[in-house]
């Protein structure tokens, strides 16, 4: 007879082998785990803000994800991830949702200082790593057409890139400043169909902010005889390089665009690589030490020759505003600084 309370015997049994085989079970299980290799640790993940598909923007943040070097990284792992460029990569980037991207320099000035339009809020939060390329101011016109600066263009019909675009921000910016904003028929389209436009003769000039060469350009030249305003002067004389000391001074080569056999004095904003505040310095340093190398600069150079002028001494032009912490040490490192 069984006493109240107590299993009988028999189970009793049954359970003290189980917990033998579990537990003997349990110690090979660990001893084959030890003689295992160990799965290679991966870094945490941040994301690179790039830009639309198939533009440049997008096209760094790509390349910066699949380097060889970058990608067999076990501390870090980067991610790209597109978006609608320049501003947005800014915002995002000083809220911590991307840890780096691609801006352009006159929105890390403005947006550091809140004096982007229509946003006085200040983003102190992205810093700069390196110039990338510089995107140079382009003003299309017909040779003959007996517009020679920026104010021939009063009453004229002028593309003026893409509403919400950096190059539409940009022409809006240097026109207003030289008071010829308000005098010129604007019409807002991207570079192709402002292409087409001037070469229906639908428009007299338009505007391009973009790496050379412009493909919109080349089509103008096809079907028109072009010429390129020089804007450098205009820019000079009217003060604009010290109100917005983020556009610095440059050259369209002679022989970029058919018909244009003379250099053409312009100014450019810089695309800079950023940061957000708190990577890590480490990381940031690594990641510098690695881009810009031999392989580094070659493998961006194959994406695209938007990159050909990237070097170790061209990665701070442009730059006016603070780098990160370990941006600074390894530009010091190369003596830049």
């Amino acid at each position: 007879m069984l006493e109240a309370g107590h299993p009988p015997r028999n189970f009793r049994t049954v359970m003290n082998i189980g917990r033998r085989v579990l537990l003997i079970g349990s110690t090979a299980l660990l001893a084959v785990s030890l003689t295992l290799p160990a799965a290679a640790p991966r870094g945490k993940r941040m994301v690179f803000g790039g830009g639309p598909a198939g533009g440049t923007f997008q096209i760094v943040a790509n390349a910066i994800q699949t380097f060889g070097p970058i990608k067999a990284s076990a501390d870090y792992t980067i991610r790209a991830q597109s978006s609608a460029g320049s501003l947005e990569n800014l915002r995002k980037i000083n809220r911590g949702r991307m840890q780096f991207g691609v801006v352009y320099s006159g929105h890390v000035y403005l947006g550091r200082e809140g004096r982007l339009k229509n946003d006085g809020r200040r983003y102190e939060d992205v810093l700069a790593m390196s110039s990338l390329y510089g995107a140079p101011a382009q003003l299309v016109v017909r040779k003959g057409s007996g517009i020679r600066s920026v104010r021939d263009l009063a009453g004229r019909k002028v593309g003026v890139g893409n509403a919400g675009s950096g190059a539409f921000a940009n022409c809006e910016l240097f026109f207003t400043h030289l008071g010829i904003w308000d005098g010129i028929e604007r019409n807002a389209m991207g570079y192709n169909d402002a292409a087409a436009a001037f070469g229906n003769r639908q428009l007299d000039a338009f505007w391009l902010f973009t790496a050379l060469p412009s493909g919109a350009v080349i089509l103008a030249a096809q079907t028109n005889d072009i010429a390129l305003v020089a804007l450098a002067a205009e820019a000079e004389t009217s003060g604009f390089f010290e109100k917005f000391p983020y556009f610095s001074k440059g050259v369209i080569p002679a022989g970029t665009y058919r018909g244009v056999e003379r250099a053409v004095p312009s100014f450019h904003d810089s695309a800079l690589w950023v940061a957000n505040a708190r990577v890590p310095d480490g990381v940031v340093h690594d990641l510098l030490s690695k881009v810009y190398t031999h392989e580094g600069l070659a493998y961006l150079r194959n994406q695209k020759k938007t990159f050909k002028d990237m070097s170790l001494r061209n990665g701070t032009r442009g730059i006016v505003t603070p780098l990160h912490p370990g941006a600074e040490r390894f530009w010091k490192e190369q003596g830049l600084l």
